[in-house]
């Protein structure tokens, strides 16, 4: 366990590592003349955004509802393999030499990431067939 001096050294390394990130910002900080001059095209886009339709989903087209409804659910998915490859890790890390849980958590992960390449690989095959099915955006209109 933990004694009281561990826990001392461990907080002063820690408000001295955030000191100095705290440094590097105020270093880094622009004055809002310079921040004003170098805005990095964020006024362009922002201009174009403005003309950009409505973000919900329009149920008059039925292609585009099916695109937007299955880029959702395969998003969901990928954060569902991102968070079973990170369980997975975790419970490889603590295994503390069990053979039987270091063998379960390389199963979690490898399942993760063969699930993570079916997943990329749907992604593709929606968005090749998407181009057939949905007219582009720059040809209408």
């Amino acid at each position: 366990m933990f004694s009281i001096r561990n826990h001392k050294i461990i907080f002063f390394c820690l408000m001295l590592v955030l000191s100095f990130l705290m440094a590097a910002q105020m270093g880094l900080a622009d004055t809002p003349a310079e921040s004003k001059a170098k805005n990095y095209g964020l006024d362009v886009t922002a201009k174009e955004g403005m003309g950009i339709e409505k973000t919900t989903i329009d149920s008059s087209n039925l292609p585009t509802t099916i695109g937007k409804v299955v880029g959702a659910v395969l998003s969901f998915l990928g954060v569902a393999f991102f968070v079973l490859i990170i369980y997975g890790g975790y419970m490889w890390m603590f295994s503390m030499g069990n053979e039987q849980t270091a063998t379960k958590a390389k199963d979690i992960i490898i399942a993760a990431v063969i699930g993570l390449v079916i997943v990329l690989a749907a992604y593709a095959i929606t968005s090749y067939i998407g181009t057939f099915v949905v007219p582009s955006a720059t040809t209408a209109g």
